[in-house]
C-alpha cells in the first residue's frame, strides 16, 4: 500500500501544482480584464469633460471671430462713407473746374489741356 500511497501523494502534488498554475493564470487574466474595464470607465468618464472643454474652446473661437466680423463690418461702413464723400468731392471739383474753364474761354483764354487720366475718364467713364 505504500506504493499506492506514494502514487496518490505524487498525483496529488502534481494536481495541486497544476491547480495553482491554472489559478494563477486565471487571476492574471482577471487582473487584466479589471484593468481594461477601469481604463474604459476612465475614458467614458473623461468624455463629457473633454466635450465640455472642446465646446468652451469652440465658443471662444466663435466669439473672437464674431468680434472680428463686427469690426470688419464697421470698417466697411466707414470705407463706404468715405468713398461716397470722395466721389462727391471729385464731382464738385469737376464742376468747379468746368466753370473755371468756361470763364477762361469767355475771356478768350485757352485753358491748358487736361491730363491724360482725365481725358481717359471723360472718354470711358472709368
Amino acid at each position: 500500500m505504500s506504493i499506492l500511497a506514494g502514487l496518490v501523494a505524487a498525483f496529488g502534488t502534481v494536481g495541486m501544482v497544476l491547480a495553482g498554475l491554472f489559478a494563477a493564470r486565471a487571476t492574471r487574466a482577471a487582473a487584466d480584464a479589471t484593468a481594461d474595464a477601469t481604463r474604459a470607465a476612465a475614458r467614458a468618464q473623461a468624455e463629457p469633460n473633454q466635450r465640455a472643454a472642446d465646446l468652451a474652446a469652440f465658443q471662444a473661437i466663435r466669439d473672437d471671430m464674431q468680434g472680428e466680423i463686427t469690426e470688419t463690418k464697421a470698417e466697411l461702413r466707414e470705407t463706404k462713407s468715405e468713398l461716397r464723400s470722395l466721389r462727391s468731392l471729385v464731382g464738385a471739383f469737376a464742376g468747379y473746374v468746368t466753370d473755371l474753364t468756361t470763364q477762361m474761354r469767355i475771356h478768350r483764354i485757352e485753358p491748358p489741356a487736361p491730363p491724360d487720366r482725365i481725358t481717359e475718364y471723360n472718354r470711358t467713364g472709368v
